[in-house]
Parts: C-alpha cells; structure tokens; sequence
C-alpha cells in the first residue's frame, strides 16, 4: 500500500472517530535491575500471563500527532482476557460530546455514540479485521488484547531498569516489535486483525515500551505507530487491579443499527 494512502486513510479514520459526535500466575519473578530472563522471551508471553490473571480495568490514551495537530483521546473500562472481551467508555477530544462506549469481542466491535445519523439508543457494529490497521488506532482506542499480542512480534528488545507505576516497583522494556510476526503467533481470535495490521501499514516495525510487575504481569504498553516525517499515532494501555470483577455483554441484535451511517470524512493532513 502507498505510505501516502495509508497514513491519510489512518489518521482521517482517527479525527472521524473524535469528532463523530458532532456530525493470576502463581510464577513470581523478582524486580531487580538485572531479571537474569531473556527479555524477548518475557515479552512475548505477557499475553499468557494475563489469561491467567483473567481481568484487569484498563486505561488507554492515544495521541495523534500531525503537523501541528495534536489530539488525545483517553479511554477506561475492564477487559476479560479469558473471554477475550472487554468494554470500555471512550472520551473524545471535544468534551461537550459524550463519550463512546466501545464493546470488544473476539472478531467484533460494537460503539454506541459513534457516528452521525445513528439513533441514540443503537450500537454500530464494525468487524476489525475489515479495517486497514486491524484497529490498532482507528476507533479511538486500542483493543488491550491486541496490543499486548502485539509483542509476541517482538524484534529486539532491552531492559532499561525499573520505576513506580501506581505505586508499584515495575520493570521497563523498551525495543521493536514486527506487526507480520506477530501475526503469524497471534492467539486466533486476535490474528486476523494483526494480519489486517500488517497488510495495511506502510511499515511493519513499531517501537514500543513495556512495564511488566513482579508477577511478569504487563502493566503498561505504550506503541508508536509512525506514519510519516511528522506523522504518528501514540497509543498507551494500562491495565491494572487484576482479578477484579468485569462484566460484558455483547448488545442484543434487535439494539444494533443496520443503516447507513451518514459521516464526512475529513481532508487528510496536508
């Protein structure tokens, strides 16, 4: 794909999405400057440790950055890493908008809030493996699964030492993860959508940096996606209070919007 199409078709579906409105592993590893553990190895099972921990509440922030354009969409909410599912209540640039509550689930997103000509009481539903980055970033908010089956791509990486993060002492990775491999070990209800992400990025490489506790839990990921010079996505999930209790539930089919949703898609950036 063009790097120009690409990276207009990418940050046109982000604006879209913020100015819609208007228009527990029992393994324990110590924190320590040195883990004596392969770093590539560590990251690429974080999405096993969090099946285990089973849940956790998230927070997401995504920042574009364009040119001079800056905008920040923040999102919290829980997810089920065993039912791969989650839902999560996405707050828009333009504070007088309400926000969008976006539902994920395995080979489905369903928004509520999202898009001109939707009634408000109907969801829209989107198949993420339809869009051109597998929604990685363009609907606000990153699907938490997928950013941490993101790593399991990892192409290089290094430990940088430890901080507090909500309190607690963490370990911080940075390196490169490869969008293609991680497809290609993805778990199935996540692997079409990295392999989406993979066909419709211009390059496969995202830098990254990771937070693992002591529990080798990840705590925050934070991916950047470039698309140009001056042109990237900065997506951050953390995900916290492991084990607490999340309940999601998809929308019932007679609640979602079958109709043509009527938006204006914006100019892509100059």
């Amino acid at each position: 794909m063009d790097r120009r199409k690409a990276t207009a078709g990418v940050l046109a579906a982000i604006v879209l999405t913020a100015v819609a409105g208007t228009g527990c592993s029992g393994r324990t590893v110590a924190v320590q400057e040195s883990t004596g553990d392969d770093p590539r190895a560590q990251m690429r099972r974080v999405a096993d440790e969090l099946a285990e921990a089973r849940t956790s509440r998230v927070r997401s922030r995504m920042e574009l950055r364009s040119g001079g354009t800056r905008l920040t969409i923040r999102g919290a909410g829980g997810f089920d890493f065993r039912r791969r599912m989650g839902r999560i209540e996405v707050t828009l640039p333009d504070e007088r908008q309400d926000p969008v509550t976006a539902v994920i689930a395995p080979g489905a997103l369903y928004m509520k809030n999202r898009g001109a000509g939707v009634p408000e009481d109907k969801w829209v539903r989107v198949d993420p493996a339809e869009l051109p980055d597998g929604n990685l970033v363009s609907n606000g908010v990153t699907d938490p699964l997928v950013a941490v089956e993101l790593l399991r791509g990892v192409s290089s990486v290094r430990y940088v030492g430890t901080r507090r993060l909500d309190g607690k002492l963490v370990r911080r990775f940075r390196g490169t993860t490869d969008v293609r491999a991680a497809a290609g070990e993805a778990s199935q209800g996540r692997r079409d959508q990295l392999s989406a992400a993979a066909k419709g990025f211009s390059t496969r490489a995202v830098p990254f940096e990771a937070h693992l506790d002591e529990e080798g839990r990840l705590r925050r990921v934070r991916h950047t996606f470039v698309f140009g010079n001056d042109e990237a996505v900065v997506s951050t999930t953390e995900l916290y209070a492991f084990g607490t209790s999340v309940e999601v539930e998809l929308p019932p089919r007679a609640d979602v919007y079958t109709g043509r949703i009527a938006t204006t898609t914006p100019a892509p950036p100059a």
